[in-house]
Parts: C-alpha cells; sequence; structure tokens
C-alpha cells in the first residue's frame, strides 16, 4: 500500500529521477516527476503535494527560484534540494530560499530516506508551532493571496468554517474568486483528503441538472441505459461546490432543500433512499433575496445554504492587493510562455492600481497573461491595453479640482510618452521648463 504522502522530484536528470522514484517508491511514498521549474508548477497547481525534492542546477529557470516561488505560494510544503555541486555559499542560499536541508550527490538509499523523514518531521513541527501560534495567520490556500482588510475578513471565516461541514453562501461579482474561497475552504481543512467537486449549475441545461446532481437509475428517462451516481455522490465525504446557484430550476430547489434537511437523497426514476455525508457550499453574483421576491428562489433554501455568509470584495475595493496579484500572475505566466520569471515597471503597476477592474481578478489575469505575451522582457506601460492607459477615474459624489484635473491629464499624457518630458511638453504646448515646474 502506498502512504498519503506525495512527493514532487524536479531534476533535468532522468536517470536521477528514475533512480529517486524508486528509491521513495519502494519506501510505499507516492511520486510525481517533472524535468523542468515550469513542468513541477503545472504538477503544483493540480496536485496536492507533500514534499518538494528538487535540483539546483537546471536549464531555464532553475531550482532557487523554483524553491522562492513554492516557500511564497506553498509555504505549509517542506522542501529538501538535491545538488551535485555543494558550497557553504551554495549552502546558505538554499537555506535562505526555504528548503529543510539538501542531500549531496551521489547519495545512499538509506541518506535519502533519513533527509525525507526529516523534512517531514519538520513540516509537521512547522504545522504545530502555526496551530498553537496564538493569533497566527494561517495560509489559507496556495491559490489566494492579499493582505488587505477585506481579504483578511475572508481568511478569519474561512479559519473558522474549514473543519465543520456547515452549509456556506458565497457571494460576489462575477471574477471575484469565488470558486477559490470554497477551494480554501476545502483544502485548508480537515476533509482536504476527500473530493472537492464543483458545479456550474447554470452551464448545465435545466433539463439536465437535476439527473447531474443526484444521479439516475436505468429506464429514468430517455436515453438513460444504465444507474448513474451524481455529483452528489461524486463528492461523498467531501464538499460539493454548487457555483450560479441563483440559476438553479425551482424543482431542482425543491430537492436539494431536502438532501440539505434530511442528508439523503433519491436519484431520478428511483424511489430508494441514499444516505450522503458532504459539506454544500454554494456560489452567486445575483440578489438572491430579490429572486426570493420575484419567486424565483426558495426562501427556506436561502436560509438553509446561509448557515454562514462570506461577500467577497470586488477588487476595486481591495486595490492594495493588486501587486501580490500581478506578481503571482507574473510568476505562472512567466514561467507559462517565456520560460522565466518576469517583472513589472512601477509605472505600469500604477496604471493597474488606478483602474477600477470591472471584471475583478478574472480581468486583471487576462491583462496580466497578454502582456506577459507581449513583452520582450519587463512588462511596461506600452504592453498594457489601452483602456487601462488612459481611463482616470473620479470620485462619483464630488468633482474633482480644476488643478487635480490638470495634475491627472500631465500624468495621463507622461504615461503615454513613457516618461518623454520633450515629447510630454509638445503635447501639453508648454515648454519644458513650465512642465518641470508643475511636475515639483
Amino acid at each position: 500500500m502506498l502512504q498519503k504522502e506525495n512527493i514532487l522530484l524536479v531534476d533535468d536528470d532522468i536517470n536521477i529521477l528514475e533512480l529517486l522514484q524508486r528509491h521513495l517508491q519502494s519506501m510505499n511514498y507516492h511520486t510525481y516527476k517533472a524535468v523542468s521549474v515550469k513542468e513541477a508548477l503545472h504538477v503544483m497547481k493540480d496536485t496536492f503535494i507533500d514534499l518538494l525534492i528538487t535540483d539546483i542546477q537546471m536549464p531555464e529557470v532553475d531550482g532557487l527560484q523554483l524553491l522562492k516561488f513554492a516557500d511564497e505560494h506553498y509555504p505549509e510544503v517542506p522542501k529538501l534540494v538535491i545538488t551535485g555541486y555543494p558550497s557553504v555559499d551554495g549552502a546558505l542560499e538554499v537555506i535562505k530560499s526555504g528548503a529543510i536541508d539538501y542531500l549531496t550527490k551521489p547519495f545512499t538509499k538509506e541518506e535519502l530516506r533519513q533527509a525525507v523523514e526529516k523534512a517531514f518531521e519538520h513540516g509537521e513541527r512547522q504545522r504545530a508551532k502555526k496551530i498553537n501560534k496564538p493569533g497566527a495567520q494561517k495560509f489559507v490556500n496556495n491559490e489566494m493571496i492579499g493582505e488587505s482588510e477585506a481579504f483578511q475578513k475572508i481568511t478569519d471565516v474561512i479559519e473558522r468554517v474549514k473543519d465543520n461541514k456547515a452549509t456556506v453562501l458565497v457571494k460576489g461579482e462575477s471574477g471575484t474568486g469565488k470558486e477559490l474561497v470554497a477551494r480554501a475552504i476545502h483544502y485548508s481543512g480537515k476533509f482536504s483528503r476527500s473530493p472537492f467537486v464543483a458545479v456550474n449549475c447554470g452551464a448545465i441545461p435545466e433539463n439536465l441538472l437535476e439527473a447531474e446532481l443526484f444521479g439516475y437509475v436505468k429506464g429514468a428517462f430517455t436515453g438513460a441505459n444504465d444507474n448513474r451516481d451524481g455529483f452528489f455522490q461524486a463528492a461523498q465525504g467531501g464538499t460539493l461546490f454548487l457555483d450560479e446557484i441563483g440559476t438553479a430550476p425551482l424543482s431542482v430547489q425543491t430537492k436539494l432543500l431536502r438532501v440539505l434537511q434530511e442528508k439523503e437523497l433519491t436519484k431520478v426514476g428511483s424511489r430508494k433512499t441514499e444516505a450522503v455525508d458532504i459539506r454544500v457550499i454554494a456560489a452567486t453574483n445575483s440578489d438572491l433575496q430579490q429572486d426570493i421576491k420575484d419567486h424565483k428562489f426558495r426562501e427556506d433554501l436561502y436560509y438553509r445554504l446561509t448557515v454562514v455568509e462570506i461577500d467577497v470584495p470586488p477588487l476595486r475595493e481591495r486595490k492594495s492587493d493588486i501587486p501580490l496579484l500581478v506578481d503571482k500572475f507574473l510568476r505562472k505566466y512567466g514561467v507559462e510562455y517565456k520560460d522565466r520569471l518576469l517583472k513589472m515597471t512601477p509605472d505600469a503597476l500604477e496604471v493597474l492600481k488606478r483602474y477600477d477592474w470591472p471584471g475583478n481578478i478574472r480581468e486583471l489575469e487576462n491583462v496580466i497573461q497578454r502582456a506577459v505575451i507581449m513583452s520582450n522582457g519587463t512588462i511596461t506601460v506600452k504592453e498594457l491595453p489601452d483602456t487601462l492607459k488612459f481611463k482616470i477615474d473620479f470620485p462619483q459624489t464630488s468633482f474633482p479640482s480644476l488643478k487635480q484635473m490638470e495634475k491627472e491629464y500631465i500624468q495621463r499624457v507622461l504615461l503615454h510618452t513613457q516618461g518623454n518630458k520633450t515629447k510630454a511638453a509638445e503635447i501639453l504646448q508648454i515648454d519644458r521648463k513650465t512642465l518641470r515646474e508643475k511636475l515639483k
């Protein structure tokens, strides 16, 4: 029997990878292999990893960059380094980058065993310290990033609900990351090893949604040629995430209410009930209370879903999180498209921070993805869409002063000329000395 521990092995040397895999599998560990940092990031994104073992000397993005990235985004995962070029300075840099220890090639199977066990013991100690530390802010989910007050409120609620199966309703505009909140609740708690099943209720035709959710028996309807389990059965013991719950038809809402109340369901076409043990997290970007008034949503289901309610704020209300999100997306798409980690100029970041982001985090991610593709290196204002560069937002409740309008207009022109004061003065039809005085 394989143990539950998943170990990710990263090395551009196939022979070393196969050796590590053989040794670790003989110790009953489950392993994943990657021959580059880029491939490793894809594995870490889609797989729960308990230990990272990486080489340092690799082409394109090296192992140190992977360690720093993993230490920032996956701090709870212990890291072990294997290197063929040991040195005092190198060892110090490895430890500073987040690794617990390093092995020098060649190494024996027993040395590998001891290093892996030490890494897991260290990880357990760190988790224990984090849990026992009064007032400690725990990491919630590797995909969720922020430091704003609004973000901290969300993480606080997640910490309180992650280890129970109370139903949760996540509310927020499209693109704010409601599914990330649901995943954070699931994967940061004690049920993280159980299934997480996400269902977009709005993407499934109304006449099929009931069968997809609860399953059906053979002959229940035309085309039902076999018995089939639904999403509820697939999520047994874990979490079922129902996105766009407001689009569910009333007939499905009625059956969903019964499942939440009785903890049992009946497949379409069957009379037999089946017990279910799951946590339901629902999400919506619509006003369910208005839908109740319009008789489109059941009031009793609404109150059953809102045992705990989480409001995810739009990005315009948490702009202090933009630099962290930008850094995350630069790392993600820099490695994916350019095989290296990219940076952004302060001017370009300022443009992003002043924009209101009606599409929220999803829109920001798309902008960064495009900018990475279009850039030859560092992301500048030039790689950003014109709709962002020239948008100046004033408070809707008051008019700006003439001085403020002049300031904003000069900044807009300077952004357009990428800081070239001579060109800016020509556009403004003033001399450089006047422009210099205004800039002061």
